[in-house]
């Protein structure tokens, strides 16, 4: 089995391409153990001294490291190691009857929905294939007075570049196509 790194914008972040399916369907974010006990493979990342954080995509997995020491070079070879263990076991990457995140509760006015479905529309469509590309998401949370609230996960959570990401890039999108919208809020 060979597994492709990237970096990603996020310095604290590596992603990681198995060449195979991670998630069928949905996303699944671990930011400590607990979290990590829907999915086995997330344990085992969690196993692995120096993990913070685990973000599953659809054909990636994001993996964050905790400030200071151990470094990537230290990290990075036992990461690699768990994460071909677990697929050559055959064990499943999310327990059974633990299916991948739910959306979080949205918010909005009614009044709003014609907006709210072209900003979900700019966000699958122009947005998460993007921040994917990176290891990350960005999902909908809200829109409310002018002000879309978007969360950031995976190698998009705590990146020092995300707020430039939201601001330069995201909220500049959705005025251009919306202009309804005055900016764009990072939730968690």
């Amino acid at each position: 089995m060979f597994i492709q790194t990237e970096a990603t914008p996020n310095p604290a972040t590596l992603k990681f391409l198995p060449g195979k399916v991670v998630l069928q369907e949905g996303t699944f974010e671990a930011r400590d153990e607990g979290a990590a006990a829907r999915s086995p493979l997330a344990r085992a990342l969690f196993g692995v001294e120096g993990v913070s954080g685990v973000y599953l995509g659809h054909d990636f997995i994001s993996v964050t490291k905790a400030e200071g020491e151990p470094g990537w070079p230290q990290v990075k070879p036992a990461v690699l190691g768990a994460i071909m263990e677990h697929f050559m076991s055959g064990a499943p990457v999310m327990e059974a009857g633990h299916a991948p995140e739910e959306a979080a509760e949205e918010f909005y006015d009614e009044a709003d929905a014609d907006t709210v479905v072209t900003i979900k529309d700019l966000l699958e469509t122009r947005v998460r294939p993007a921040v994917a590309g990176d290891g990350g998401d960005i999902t909908f949370r809200g829109f409310r007075d002018g002000v879309v609230y978007l969360e950031m996960k995976g190698a998009c959570s705590g990146c020092p570049s995300s707020t430039a990401t939201l601001r330069q890039g995201v909220q500049n999108l959705f005025r251009h196509f919306l202009p309804d919208v005055r900016e764009v809020q990072a939730v968690s």
